[in-house]
């Protein structure tokens, strides 16, 4: 039995697994990135003010800073796209999709912060939550939206060839409105 409004088939089944067997693989990438000790001479404090890290780049000159804020913006943004095909709905609200995804980039990379506190020479940053969590919501209105329309649009025309492929002899199915109790 099909649930309705659940995205059905083997091409669904293969979106949400690819899509889950990428988002394993990129939280791996970002682990390894973000929580191997680093051996520094010397570890600078963590910055709790927001957009203190930021400002600190932009004063290094702007190559140093469009390097180190896109570092921040793409290390998550993958999940944007990452998280809403591991789910594999079609038919979701724009604006709660957006919610959820960028809910859970900024608690993953929250949990990121927390776990370097442990970590020899990785440094806590406010401004990378923020910018983790601006690349994740950044790519998810960038390609989301478009993407489920046109994997919408692919199902609803299969579906009318499937249609028009029925057996003209046999016919369609009849269905009974309603069905009254018996005398």
């Amino acid at each position: 039995m099909q649930r309705h409004g659940s995205n059905g088939g083997s091409a669904g089944i293969r979106v949400r697994v690819a899509g889950g067997v990428l988002l394993v693989a990129h939280l791996a990438l970002v682990a390894w990135i973000t929580l191997r000790p680093l051996d520094v001479p010397w570890v600078s404090a963590a910055n709790l003010r927001p957009f203190a890290g930021i400002r600190a780049d932009v004063a290094l000159g702007w190559q140093e800073a469009v390097r180190r804020i896109g570092e921040g913006l793409a290390l998550l943004a993958p999940l944007g796209v990452l998280l809403p095909m591991a789910g594999g709905r079609l038919t979701v609200s724009p604006l709660a999709s957006l919610a959820r995804t960028v809910a859970a980039g900024a608690l993953l990379s929250l949990g990121i912060e927390l776990l370097q506190t442990g970590v020899p020479g990785q440094v806590v940053d406010i401004d990378s939550i923020l910018l983790n969590t601006v690349g994740v919501a950044v790519v998810h209105l960038a390609v989301v939206p478009a993407g489920r329309a046109r994997l919408r649009r692919r199902a609803e025309s299969r579906h009318r060839a499937d249609l028009r492929r029925e057996d003209p002899a046999q016919g369609r199915t009849p269905t009974i409105p309603r069905v009254g109790i018996a005398p």
